[in-house]
């Protein structure tokens, strides 16, 4: 019946092409979402429906390449291919495991004042649209992507939730952009910011939820970014800055060949399907690896987040180890100056005893050439293809299981090939990844499965350097599960559960911290607390984290509000993990409809009372609505196994 359903629409939809030559109308497949596209006056225009209801107003589209123009007097050729698209895959350190991705696809043909065709595609989904642009005969020889123009046009009465784009060669030693800035919270759209908006992009137009990204970067693309005039509302695909490159490399996009560009995707509807959406992967290319078994995710232990550069010492790194290994956990990660703190021949030893306990070491490496003066070491090993594959064959030689790479500071076309450089070669070595000071990954954990986790957020550590963002972190921390952490994982390092060894003062409760363990995914989860804070907290919190899933299968979204609160709930075979986090300063009450779950009981950990950490009981399920009272910067975590 759905088949028959879909043709039905796919063929209606193709009368506008054939009645009005230059008109797309794609509709997606339960029919509540519609695409529109028109070719006016020699130009493309889309616009966007959710129901009856214009959610984006006519937005332009096109390109303008170095030497050729694809955007003004454009003429029509012919209607393209028609048809559904069936797609399933799995990630297996997701924010859940097997994916289904259908739509429906439809394509323009349309040919510039010199004769040169461009395909147009749309691809309307039940949760969203995609857009990309197709050149089958761009020239053997590159020609730079100067501009592309896919805009997207709000209602002016449309609110955001957006991040501002860092300006390159700004930040600690020069180190920007690395998408690490607070939110301008439910805002007015069209606020101006000197180096655009990153993605993902939260708007609510007429009611309805869009979040705007990008997927399928490949090596010959540049990342993009939103830009805006000021006070406009027409916000538009936006280039790098000139000085965001690999020394020596290109900064926009190349075209030649048989070219695809990425693809624009839009994540519509309620905050349930924005939260659930998987676009950024159902978009992304296939996995290059023939086999993944060996690509496991986890949570590890980590001294730097507290100690600094002062813990990076042998015996202090086995004392992180061991504490891995009473929690559980897969790995242990040591971070900067281990090479000369520790040396080569006593990670070895340090992999080694490691081993024995069942925990992963990831050493840390800094990515940086002369775009930036980070002082950190390992330096320069990782640049050249030759010296990469020298250390990531000595280091899979010690016993190491992966890497964390840090400090790339671009968007431009040569530092994203440099970053499919890495991952290419990391996988013949058998080692994970973890960027930091870094892009975002834009659904490249599909295409690379070792591709564990990426940082690309204020996160934790920002709240150890300053009581500025300390203040603000619950705000934050409840916009990044409708934002940041949608499509790719998050390398927040959360979890601080008893206080900060510093002057700043956490401002969140400890059982807010716990609750992000379950609120934030990332294939590796890198927390935030010390074997001896870890030690201050009641056994049944350390229960909770050793029983605490390194992977998941299912994920729903129960409630919410970016930047007031959010409560999700995450599935591991039987058993279910429910978690709540309040940004606000009043205490929140919310309501669990539990009736479909079969469990009788769950044990919920919520904040204490007269200076305790944490109340732990039991509460009865039994097909009934359970009411939960967060405290103020608060929060809770409700296991049902």
């Amino acid at each position: 019946m759905l088949y028959v359903r879909i043709i039905f629409l796919l063929i209606s939809s193709s009368i506008s092409v054939f009645g009005a030559a230059q008109d797309l109308v794609v509709t997606s497949p339960d029919a509540h979402l519609t695409a529109k596209v028109k070719l006016q006056n020699g130009e493309l225009w889309y616009q966007v429906f959710k129901g009856n209801q214009e959610v984006l107003l006519p937005s332009r589209l096109g390109l303008r390449l170095q030497y050729q123009n694809f955007h003004t007097e454009l003429r029509f050729v012919k209607p393209g291919e028609s048809y559904p698209i069936r797609d399933s895959y799995t990630i297996r350190t997701g924010k859940k495991l097997n994916h289904e991705y259908h739509a429906n696809r439809r394509s323009i043909w349309v040919k510039n004042a010199a004769g040169k065709q461009m395909e147009l595609i749309v691809q309307v989904s039940d949760d969203g649209i995609a857009i990309r642009y197709h050149l089958p005969d761009a020239g053997n020889q590159a020609e730079d992507l100067i501009e592309e123009l896919t805009g997207y046009h709000f209602p002016e009465s449309s609110r955001s939730w957006l991040q501002p784009m860092s300006v390159a060669k700004t930040g600690w030693e020069q180190s920007n952009p690395s998408y690490e800035e607070e939110y301008a919270i439910d805002k007015p759209v069209g606020l101006p910011s000197k180096a655009g908006w990153v993605y993902p992009a939260l708007f609510r137009s007429n009611g309805t939820w869009l979040l705007i990204s990008e997927a399928a970067v490949d090596s010959l693309h540049c990342a993009t970014r939103l830009i805006n005039d000021s006070a406009s509302s027409n916000y538009q695909t936006g280039t790098p800055d000139p000085r965001e490159i690999f020394p020596g490399g290109k900064r926009y996009s190349q075209v030649k060949g048989n070219w695809y560009s990425p693809w624009r995707i839009i994540a519509i509807g309620d905050l349930s399907t924005i939260t659930s959406s998987t676009l950024g992967t159902d978009l992304a290319p296939g996995s290059v690896l023939n086999k993944d078994s060996w690509v496991k995710g986890g949570q590890a232990s980590w001294s730097w987040i507290n100690s600094k550069d002062d813990s990076i010492v042998y015996s202090e790194q086995k004392n992180y180890v061991d504490y891995a290994a009473r929690m559980g956990w897969e790995y242990c990660l040591i971070d900067v100056n281990w090479d000369t703190k520790i040396g080569y021949d006593s990670i070895t030893q340090l992999a080694t005893y490691a081993s024995g306990k069942n925990v992963g070491l990831i050493l840390w490496y800094n990515s940086a050439g002369s775009w930036n003066t980070t002082p950190y070491h390992p330096r320069d090993l990782i640049l050249s293809s030759a010296s990469r594959r020298a250390e990531f064959s000595r280091i899979q030689k010690m016993g190491i299981k992966g890497v964390k790479i840090d400090f790339f500071g671009g968007d431009g076309q040569s530092m994203i090939a440099y970053y499919h450089a890495i991952l290419k070669d990391a996988a013949d070595f058998q080692l994970l990844v973890n960027f930091h000071g870094a892009t975002l990954p834009r659904g490249w954990q599909r295409t690379y499965p070792h591709l564990v986790t990426t940082e690309a957020v204020k996160g934790f550590e920002m709240v150890k350097f300053g009581q500025a963002f300390a203040d603000v972190q619950a705000k934050h921390c409840t916009v990044l599960p409708f934002t940041r952490n949608v499509f790719d994982p998050m390398d927040f390092t959360p979890m601080n559960l008893y206080k900060i060894p510093t002057s700043v003062q956490r401002k969140t409760s400890s059982a807010f911290e716990l609750a992000l363990s379950v609120i934030f995914w990332s294939g590796i989860q890198h927390y935030a607390e010390s074997p001896a804070g870890m030690d201050k907290t009641p056994e049944y919190v350390q229960d909770f984290l050793r029983n605490l899933p390194d992977s998941w299968e299912e994920m729903k979204w129960i409630d919410g509000y970016p930047g007031e609160y959010v409560v999700l709930a995450r599935k591991s075979g039987k058993n279910w993990y429910i978690a709540g986090i309040n940004g606000t300063d009043q205490t929140k009450t919310i309501t669990l409809n539990l009736k479909d779950l079969t469990f009788q009981s769950g044990q919920l950990i919520r904040d204490g009372l007269n200076g305790d950490l944490f109340i732990m009981e039991s509460v009865p399920i039994k097909k009934q609505a359970l009411t939960i009272t967060m405290k103020a910067q608060g929060g809770f975590v409700l296991a049902l196994q």
